[in-house]
């Protein structure tokens, strides 16, 4: 993934994805401040990007990886977009889809996609925001549940709200895209003369400024 298309990136995740209102987020967690990484995702140019930079940060696993997937919807359009981006690069990653409760009919099953992904197939699991970590973990449970060998979490964007030490405190491993783009959103309201909420300082200095840990 080029610079510029990192860039353009990180643009388009500022202007669709994030948005200043009082929310209450998957955690339960109370917030000024919201990432809808699907509005991302789900753009033309955007979700090419997203798997552009999902498949960079994928292919830095040691060993093969069969398998990109999490929680619908969240995860739904990244890992079909990672897929289709490892796919061009003539490396067979499969998509997979994990629901929050199993089908109500036909086979009952929990993931879709399965048939591509014999037990063992070593898998990534996909967010598009992470807070605290539940909703990565409950994938990881449920992937592990039906035999596949989940090898480390990606996320779109960190909260930074507990989410790392809450998943590498259960064996897992977490990479996070685009940070340092969005602490640059931060000073660039500051320049603009507009006014950050206390939540929102808060969450600014603890920005790292990187791409990955």
């Amino acid at each position: 993934m080029t610079e510029q298309e990192r860039n353009e990136l990180m643009r388009i995740v500022r202007e669709l994805s994030y948005e200043e209102r009082e929310v209450t987020l998957a955690s339960g967690r109370k917030s000024n401040f919201y990432f809808d990484g699907k509005q991302t995702a789900l753009h033309a140019q955007g979700g090419l990007l997203v798997g552009k930079a999902f498949w960079a940060i994928v292919k830095t696993f040691d060993g093969p990886v069969h398998g990109v997937g999490g929680l619908t919807m969240g995860a739904d359009p990244i890992a079909t977009a990672t897929s289709i981006a490892a796919n061009l690069e003539g490396s067979p990653v499969h998509a997979f889809i994990i629901r929050k409760e199993p089908k109500g009919h036909g086979t009952g099953q929990w993931l879709e996609g399965r048939k591509n992904l014999p037990p063992g197939s070593r898998v990534v699991i996909v967010e598009d925001v992470t807070t605290t970590g539940g909703s990565s973990m409950k994938a990881v449970d449920r992937a592990q549940q039906e035999g596949l060998d989940v090898i480390g979490i990606i996320t779109l964007v960190d909260r930074e709200e507990g989410a790392r030490e809450n998943i590498e405190g259960q064996g897992q491993s977490l990479e996070v895209d685009i940070r340092r783009g969005l602490g640059h959103h931060y000073h660039l309201k500051r320049a603009r003369g507009q006014q950050e909420s206390h939540h929102q300082q808060e969450y600014r200095q603890r920005l790292p400024y990187t791409q990955k840990r």
